[in-house]
């Protein structure tokens, strides 16, 4: 009797090895998922970020090994969206657009929330005419802000194929007018947009149909502040409304998305005011039609309806009164004289340059002053005594106009000034 029980024990100890050694194959072989599609699918309150990926068969991608980004809007985000469109449901929002609004939320790799800083990323979105892929710009500044209309509400959700950020808002696609107002680089800019309520650049510029896409020259707020400066203007509102008007259409090219790399060294770009010349020696420059130089100094930041290129000077349309400029203007306008132009800022001297009375100005370049200050032992202009700074400068200067052919051997009077008697 013992012999049975003992041999019945040993059978059921057999299979209970034999059952748990086969549970621990099958959970070696097939572990539990952990993607990003399946914690979408197990949190009820992403349902509608669901249906959405089954629609556009996007679920696959957010399975696979592939790493990615995910900023997740939930029901009530999708809800207002939906709303906001005109929409009764997921299921009325044409695929195309469903798909590209979809991987708007969606950038390559892991990026953690403490990795992300204020500036532009690309997403997955494309753009339809040259499928360059659509920006979104990130402003870390209080918090993390997406597109100036979504904020994340709940970060660093990790998964084994990424990360989720939890937002508040779905991205919609952004226009360029969307990375106008979400950008504090382009105040001015949107103020000028706006300025006059004649102005239908706003919705222009937001629109996705014909004359979209645009190709935007996007001056920055100090590009403004020097264009004030070189027009002697206190602020926006002392610029004629038709000058402003033009000024703002020679930003814009209508119908088409110009990526840098399809600027051209000596290219003319056609605008909806005037047109402007390419130069591509040193970097994307540009060259309006009054002889100003400017610089692309950030490119291709792209938006569903075109795409932005910033720059560092405005570009201005023919204009009588740049054409025939100041001393100070033309100082002001040639990079090879920044430090020429520091001196007679620092000196008080711009505003004497700048009025009706004719000089002669002999005028050192940047090369001129980098030897002076290293002659004279001074690492800065800042370094200079202001006084002396300002004689220098003045010994440069001539009453009246002397132009070449008119100078001759001899000794003329500069408006420096001997320190005793005053004397020229």
């Amino acid at each position: 009797m013992k012999k049975i029980i003992l041999n019945s024990l040993l059978v059921i100890v057999a299979i209970v090895f034999a059952s748990c050694s086969s549970d621990d194959d099958n959970n070696s072989s097939n572990p539990t998922s952990n993607t990003i599609a399946d914690f979408v699918n197990e949190n009820p309150n992403y349902s509608t970020l669901k249906s959405a990926l089954d629609l556009t068969n996007l679920t696959p991608a957010l399975s696979s090994s592939t790493e990615f980004t995910v900023f997740a809007p939930d029901n009530d985000s999708f809800e207002a969206f939906l709303s906001s469109n005109g929409f009764n449901s997921i299921d009325d929002v044409p695929l195309e657009v469903l798909e590209q609004v979809l991987l708007n939320h969606v950038i390559q790799g892991v990026n953690a929330s403490s990795s992300l800083s204020t500036g532009y990323v690309k997403t997955l979105a494309e753009e339809s005419s040259t499928m360059n892929k659509i920006d979104m710009y990130i402003n870390t500044s209080n918090g993390v802000m997406i597109n100036g209309v979504s904020s994340v509400i709940g970060n660093d959700i990790y998964v084994d194929n990424g990360v989720i950020h939890a937002v508040d808002n779905v991205i919609s696609l952004p226009s360029v007018v969307t990375f106008a107002t979400a950008d504090n680089t382009f105040t001015s800019l949107v103020s000028a947009l706006t300025r006059e309520s004649s102005f239908t650049y706003v919705s222009t510029l937001s629109s996705t149909t014909s004359p979209a896409p645009f190709t935007v020259f996007a001056p920055t707020n100090d590009a403004f502040g020097s264009l004030l400066t070189e027009l002697g203007a206190s602020s926006l509102n002392d610029i004629a409304t038709a000058t402003l008007e033009s000024t703002l259409n020679t930003h814009v090219v209508a119908m088409a998305n110009v990526l840098s790399t399809d600027l051209t060294d000596g290219m003319t770009v056609n605008t909806l005011g005037d047109d402007f010349v390419i130069n591509t020696t040193s970097g994307v420059k540009f060259i309006d039609q009054n002889g100003r130089m400017g610089n692309v100094i950030v490119a291709n930041v792209q938006a569903a309806n075109g795409v932005i290129h910033v720059v560092d000077k405005v570009i201005l349309p023919y204009i009588d009164s740049i054409s025939n400029s100041t001393i100070a203007d033309f100082v002001s306008n040639n990079s090879d004289y920044s430090s020429l132009k520091a001196a007679l800022d620092i000196t008080g001297l711009t505003s004497v340059l700048s009025g009706s009375d004719d000089y002669t100005v002999f005028a050192p370049n940047n090369t001129s002053f980098n030897t002076f200050l290293t002659a004279n032992g001074f690492s800065s202009l800042e370094d200079v005594p202001a006084a002396i700074l300002e004689q220098v400068l003045l010994n440069h200067v001539v009453a009246g106009t002397n132009l070449s052919t008119n100078l001759s051997t001899g000794y003329v009077k500069t408006l420096a000034e001997e320190s005793s008697t005053m004397n020229k």
